[in-house]
C-alpha cells in the first residue's frame, strides 16, 4: 500500500495509517517549521544560482560600538516599511521589519555580532520568519547566519546588488517550493527482483544449497542485485520526475539520505498550478503503492536561489 507522511506545523510528523484495500495518497499541509532538502534536473525557467556581492563597510555606528548586528532573513519587494513582530532569532523573539532601498527591501533582526549557531531554534526561527513574510510576499531567502554590522551595510548590499535580486525576484514571482521524498523497503523490492529474474533466482538456490563453495555465486548474486535495485530506482525517480513535469516550473534533486530512499527532490512551482501539482502527487502516490512519499511545502525557494554575500571593509 502507499504510506505517506505530511510534516505538520510545530515540526510534528504525522504519518497516514496503512489502508486495508486502497493504496493511500499523498497528503502535505503547509508548513512553518522545518526545510526540505534536493539526479536528474528539469529546469525551465534559469535562475542565478548564486549572487556573489562585495559591499563596503560603513564607519563604524552605534549598532557597531554596541556589538549589535542585523541578521538577514530574506529579500522582498517593498516600498514601505514594514514589520512583522517578535519573530526572529533570539532567547526572547527579536522585533522583524525591513530595512529599504528603493523598491527592495532586507527583512532583519537586531542580534549580538557572533557567529549564530545552526540550533534547532535558530533555525526554526530563521524559517518562521522567510514563511511568514512569504504568506504575503515573494521571498529571496538568505542563508542561515547571514549578520551585517548597520542598516547602512545593508542598504550598500541591496543597491550594489539590486538589479540581481530585482531579476530573481520577478523570475519568483508567485512561485513556492515543494519537496517529495521517496522511500522503499528495500528487502521487499529485494524479493520481487528475485522473483522476476531467472538468473538472481538461480543464483540464490545455489547459494541456499550449500553444495560446494558459492563464494563466486555469492559475488555474482551481489552485482546483480545490486544493479538490479539501480535500474528500477532510477526509473521509478524518471517516471515521476516526467509525470511532474508540466505542473512545475522546474525541479531540483539531492542525493538520497540512506537504503531506503531513492528520490530526495525539490520542485518550484507556481502559484496558479499549486493545486495541479497537488493532484499530480496524490495520483503519483495510488500508483506506485510499494513506495512511500513525504510530501511538504510551500516554503520559499530554498533550493532553487542561493545568495552568498560577503562583506569587505572599504579603503
Amino acid at each position: 500500500m502507499a504510506k505517506t507522511t505530511t510534516q505538520k506545523t510545530k515540526t510534528r510528523t504525522k504519518t497516514q495509517p496503512k489502508a486495508k484495500r486502497a493504496a493511500a495518497a499523498p497528503r502535505r499541509e503547509r508548513n512553518t517549521a522545518t526545510a526540505p532538502a534536493p539526479l536528474g534536473r528539469l529546469d525551465r525557467v534559469r535562475i542565478p544560482a548564486t549572487t556573489t556581492v562585495k559591499a563596503p563597510r560603513a564607519e563604524p555606528g552605534p549598532a557597531e560600538e554596541s556589538n549589535e548586528g542585523k541578521y538577514v532573513y530574506c529579500i522582498i519587494k517593498t516600498e514601505k516599511p514594514l514589520r512583522f513582530g517578535p519573530l526572529g532569532i533570539g532567547a526572547a523573539p527579536s522585533d522583524t521589519h525591513t530595512v529599504t532601498y528603493r523598491d527592495i527591501a532586507a527583512v532583519v533582526s537586531t542580534t549580538p555580532m557572533v557567529v549564530q549557531d545552526p540550533t534547532r531554534d535558530n533555525v526554526l526561527a530563521h524559517q518562521r520568519v522567510n514563511e511568514t513574510v512569504m504568506q504575503q510576499h515573494t521571498v529571496i531567502p538568505m542563508s542561515f547566519g547571514t549578520v551585517f554590522k548597520t542598516d547602512d551595510d545593508i542598504i550598500e548590499l541591496l543597491r550594489s546588488a539590486y538589479d540581481a535580486f530585482i531579476d530573481v525576484l520577478n523570475k519568483m514571482q508567485d512561485k513556492f517550493e515543494f519537496g517529495l521524498k521517496v522511500l522503499w523497503d528495500r528487502d521487499q523490492i529485494i524479493r520481487e527482483i528475485e522473483e522476476e529474474d531467472e538468473d538472481i533466482r538461480r543464483l540464490k538456490g545455489e547459494i541456499s544449497s550449500q553444495k560446494g563453495s558459492t563464494y563466486f555465486a555469492r559475488m555474482q548474486y551481489g552485482r546483480l542485485i545490486d544493479a538490479a535495485l539501480q535500474a528500477r530506482s532510477e526509473r521509478y525517480v524518471a517516471e515521476i520526475f516526467q509525470a511532474l513535469r508540466d505542473v512545475s516550473v522546474a525541479s531540483r534533486s539531492n542525493k538520497p539520505i540512506g537504503d531506503r530512499m531513492i528520490m530526495n527532490a525539490a520542485f518550484l512551482v507556481g502559484r496558479e498550478t499549486e493545486h495541479a501539482f497537488d493532484a499530480r502527487v496524490k495520483e503519483i502516490g495510488q500508483r506506485y503503492d510499494k513506495l512511500t512519499f513525504k510530501y511538504t511545502g510551500p516554503w520559499p525557494p530554498y533550493n532553487f536561489v542561493n545568495i552568498r554575500l560577503k562583506l569587505e571593509r572599504a579603503h
